[in-house]
């Protein structure tokens, strides 16, 4: 990279990493939709988070299940009953997270 190309980039990573100290507060103080937009940042991750993992969990749950029953396809019936409640309650880990995530959405905390 060239010097310039790294000033650039340093130039507007700085600009946004000090562009929030020039907004202006709210009108009725600041101390719940402080808490309000962190509890927002945090559901969103949250959300992330709990997304991508329970679909790294369902990719190796699926492919163990694969892997067993090509090596027994007779206990293929089994295998595949284990998969899906295993599938069933990653999913429903992840909308827990999805419910949690609304709540702290659309309703406002500590009023």
């Amino acid at each position: 990279m060239s010097k310039r190309s790294v000033l650039t980039f340093a130039l507007v990573l700085g600009a946004g990493a000090f562009a929030p100290v020039f907004a202006q507060e709210a009108a009725g103080g600041g101390s719940n939709t402080v808490i309000a937009k962190w509890s927002i940042i945090t559901a969103g991750f949250a959300l992330a988070f709990a997304a991508g993992l329970g679909a790294l969990a369902q990719g190796r749950g699926v492919s163990a299940a694969a892997e067993a029953i090509a090596r027994n396809p007779g206990a293929a019936g089994d295998i595949r009953g284990a998969l899906i409640l295993g599938l069933v309650l990653i999913e429903s880990l992840v909308i827990y997270v999805l419910l949690i995530s609304l709540i702290l959405f659309f309703l406002p905390p500590f009023q």
